[in-house]
């Protein structure tokens, strides 16, 4: 059903993305967000008004940079309810977990040689670990995934033992969109001992995210799935770890002092900060977290369910249609589906022709379309500008698809 107060408040929400006037309809908003004015404006200004680098120079641009900067940081560490110095700054989501691939065998107990991943992993929560294990020669372990399209806990709960190391979990599949039980995964692992990373890629856009919570170890996100420019990936890691961690990246910026013999190095984050960061889009990421903010998590949350489901509902009136979903309250704002008969990038040329924006193929999770026993999934995924007028599109033009084909 409509709900007038969902719709007027997307409406004000899309007047602050330019890029809606081109008329494109976004549905990939899992692959990367759009990005709305203050977040725009804050990196020209930025680029304007405030350009030096940080903590090297005394001079008034260096010091205005260097204070927005240590400012989006707590913004940051604030909207997962961490604290400043546990908020590591990458390039992405992928250079967060390779930093903690190479660094976190120096805190793996002895005896521990085995990592808990699950079968919906992406690439990026993969292939480090394969990279690990070969390396240290350790065992990865799967969580299945049930025929509900969600993670079988008691499957993990068989794979979990005192051998366990590491769990790497996501907290939403990037192809499925299930949510899955992060909290209890990590109350399980803690119970052995183990080292417990959460994927949040795809749950930072949309839930309320409480790291002292879930009490996990460490949890990974990309700034430009939140509404936020590329080039910025955030690593939030309990600090007390984090101190036991070597450096990643070596070089300026993370030095207390330097002789021609050695070095020492300063405590995280700058420790695992290398080099120049992308400071302009950090500032422009934190701006991206107001931005939400001032929004409100709950309005998020309900504006993301409100999509989520009329577009199931719709979805499931076209005849021919298989979707790879849990359903409702067990997932958020991500569906995939194929049309039968149709190759998923046949669907996407279609729906481009209509200005409509999705993404087919593998999702970098190959491992999970052979478990689903295909070899690609067209996804569209939703973001608090899209509508239900844009979904209605999106039906009418996967049923021209449909007649396109099927001639």
């Amino acid at each position: 059903m409509p709900n007038q107060n969902i719709d007027s408040l997307i409406q004000d929400i899309r007047k602050d993305f330019p890029i809606l006037k081109t008329g494109v309809i976004y549905f990939d908003n899992a692959a990367t967000s759009q990005r709305p004015k203050p977040v725009i404006e804050s990196l020209k200004e930025f680029m304007e008004n405030e350009n030096a680098n940080i903590n090297r120079s005394v001079h008034t641009l260096s010091e205005k940079a260097m204070l927005h900067f240590n400012e989006s940081r707590k913004i940051i560490a604030d909207f997962i309810n961490a604290e400043e110095n546990e908020i590591v700054f990458t390039k992405n989501a992928t250079e967060a977990f390779n930093l903690l691939a190479y660094t976190i065998k120096e805190i793996i107990p002895k005896g521990k040689d085995e990592i808990i991943l699950s079968e919906m992993e992406h690439h990026s929560n993969l292939v480090p670990w394969q990279e690990f294990a070969k390396r240290y020669n350790f065992k990865l372990k799967f969580i299945k995934i049930t025929k509900d399209f969600e993670l079988d806990i008691e499957d993990y709960k068989t794979k979990l033992s005192d051998k366990t190391a590491i769990v790497s979990i996501t907290h939403i599949s990037n192809v499925l969109g299930t949510i899955n039980p992060v909290k209890e995964i990590v109350e399980l692992a803690k119970k052995h001992n183990v080292i417990t990373i959460i994927d949040a890629s795809q749950s930072a856009p949309n839930l309320k995210i409480n790291v002292k919570n879930l009490d996990c170890d460490f949890l990974i996100f990309s700034c430009h799935k939140v509404l936020g420019p590329t080039g910025v990936g955030t690593l939030y890691g309990k600090y007390e770890l984090l101190k036991k961690l070597p450096p990643f990246n070596f070089g300026g910026g993370m030095i207390k002092s330097v002789t021609f013999e050695k070095a020492e190095y300063l405590d995280p984050p700058e420790k695992f900060e290398a080099g120049t960061q992308n400071i302009g889009e950090v500032i422009a990421s934190a701006e991206a977290i107001k931005y939400l903010n001032k929004i409100g998590i709950k309005n998020v949350e309900e504006i993301s369910s409100y999509l989520y489901n009329y577009a199931v509902e719709n979805l499931k009136k076209i005849e021919n249609i298989e979707i790879y979903n849990p359903g409702k309250g067990k997932s958020v704002d991500i569906i995939s589906f194929n049309l039968k008969g149709i190759h998923c990038h046949d669907v996407a040329s279609i729906l481009n022709e209509d200005k409509i924006a999705i993404r087919a193929g593998h999702h970098c999770a190959m491992p999970l379309m052979k478990v689903l026993k295909v070899n690609g999934v067209c996804r569209v995924s939703f973001s608090v500008f899209n509508t239900r007028e844009e979904i209605d599109h999106l039906i009418i033009s996967l049923k021209k698809c449909q007649e396109v084909f099927n001639k």
